[in-house]
Order: structure tokens, then C-alpha cells, then sequence
């Protein structure tokens, strides 16, 4: 059974863009940080940045389980014995006098294959973050060349908001490319694949992940994504053979 991943919205990208930063791999602290401030699941944060294109630590292997085996027994008959009565937060409030958070709950309750015995949430109407009008008016000053704080003064928007719904705007092909921002403190950075060229496809893993500063393990997961062959790992084969079985 698998976790039905939230909706995310274009400022709840930036924000988690802006909470991880550089940092690469993402840490299993960074991960649980953007969680508690975006209110979703730590499994949702890391399914986030992956599909991003961020190398993410392993959760499973870097976090020790909260619940002890009885704990655990214990949470599996309670809602065994409750099922589909309460939701993740009712059931963190009457288990085991509150120790644990409902994301606590929710995620054991995921690694015990558990998640359909637990009713659902009454969902919240989430309102529109730009108006059809305010939207047309940001793809009219980016066809101009607006840069982004212009835009986010004239929507009366954040930054990071703006940022976020050019980088949505850009997936969507409504816009050629993110405005630029006319003060940024970020330093200027290369795609450092992208900078390898032609002879990446000459080099081993082991080169390339010592050239990028990435883990040989993460940098697979990158060719594969990106459908890149190297000399000794066919991630463009990879990921045909993904694509075509998710087709089948």
C-alpha cells in the first residue's frame, strides 16, 4: 500500500527550496525540518526533492524507529481494534498518552501497511494562490522581461511566492524561463553534469561522482533520471526500460 503524496502548491515548493538550501545529499534533519514547517510527511518532502532532482539520504537507513516492537504491537492493535474511526491526529492524541505525533503515527502506521484502517481527514479547501488575472498579468511582465521583484510588487506577492509559480509556470510551458532576480545572494552555479560535456559518456561512475562531489549511489539515481549512458552505467537504457514498464 502506498501514501497518497499531498498536492504541493508553487509557495510550498519555494519554501522547501529555500529550508534545504545547498545542501547535497539532503540530511534526514533537513528533510524532517522542511516536514514540521510545511506540515506534510517527511516521505512527501523526500519524494519532493528527488523528483526535483536533489540527491535525499536515506530515511530508512539514517532514522531509528520511534516505537519500540511493543509500542509498535500496541499502536497495530489499537487501530486494529478501531478501524477507520479515528484520523492520524485522534489517534496520536489517545494512544499511548500522546507520545508520539500524528507524522510519528502516520509513518509507522505506513511501515506496518497499515494506512487503510485509518479514517480520513476532512479535506480542506485549499483557495487559489494567484488569480486567473494575476496569473496572466505575471506571464505578460515575464514575457518582458520583468525581473522577479518587479513582479512580486506589482502581484503585492513574496519572492519566494513568485519564485515558486514562475518555476510551476516554466513546467507548464506558459512562460520560456524564471525571471531573474536582480539582487540575489546566491552564488552563481553551473550544473556540474551539464558542464562535463560530451565526455561524460567516456567516464565511470566513479569519475564523474568524484568530480561532482556526489555519492556514487546518488549520482546513478541522477543518470538514471536524466537518461544518461557513461562508460560503465547505462542510466538512458534504465530509464527506458522504467518508462516502458510504467506504460505496460
Amino acid at each position: 500500500m502506498t501514501e497518497k503524496l499531498k498536492k504541493w502548491s508553487d509557495e510550498a515548493v519555494a519554501q522547501l527550496l529555500q529550508i534545504v538550501g545547498h545542501e547535497s545529499p539532503v540530511s534526514v534533519s533537513k528533510v524532517e525540518q522542511a516536514a514540521e514547517a510545511l506540515d506534510v510527511s517527511t516521505r512527501s518532502v523526500a519524494a519532493k526533492l528527488r523528483q526535483l532532482d536533489h540527491e535525499v539520504v536515506s530515511m530508512a537507513k539514517e532514522k531509528v524507529s520511534a516505537f519500540t516492537e511493543d509500542e509498535g504491537s500496541a499502536l497495530a492493535n489499537f487501530v486494529n481494534s478501531n478501524a477507520n474511526v479515528f484520523t492520524y491526529k485522534q489517534i496520536a492524541e489517545k494512544f499511548a498518552d500522546g507520545k508520539f505525533t500524528a507524522k510519528q503515527i502516520q509513518g509507522k502506521l505506513l511501515a506496518l501497511e497499515m494506512t487503510g484502517s485509518v479514517k480520513a481527514a476532512e479535506k480542506v479547501e485549499v483557495a487559489r494562490s494567484y488569480t486567473e488575472a494575476e496569473e496572466n498579468k505575471f506571464v505578460q511582465m515575464a514575457e518582458r522581461g520583468s525581473f522577479i521583484e518587479d513582479i512580486a510588487q506589482a502581484l503585492g506577492k513574496t519572492v519566494a511566492s513568485v519564485r515558486g509559480k514562475a518555476l510551476s509556470l516554466t513546467r507548464k510551458g506558459q512562460i520560456a524561463k524564471i525571471p531573474a532576480q536582480r539582487e540575489s545572494h546566491a552564488k552563481d552555479q553551473v550544473d556540474p553534469i551539464v558542464a562535463l560535456g560530451e565526455r561524460i559518456t567516456t567516464m565511470t561512475v566513479a569519475e564523474i561522482a568524484a568530480k561532482v562531489d556526489k555519492t556514487e549511489r546518488g549520482l546513478r539515481t541522477l543518470l538514471t533520471r536524466r537518461g544518461i549512458n557513461v562508460a560503465d552505467y547505462k542510466g538512458a537504457d534504465k530509464k527506458a526500460k522504467a518508462e516502458a514498464k510504467l506504460a505496460a
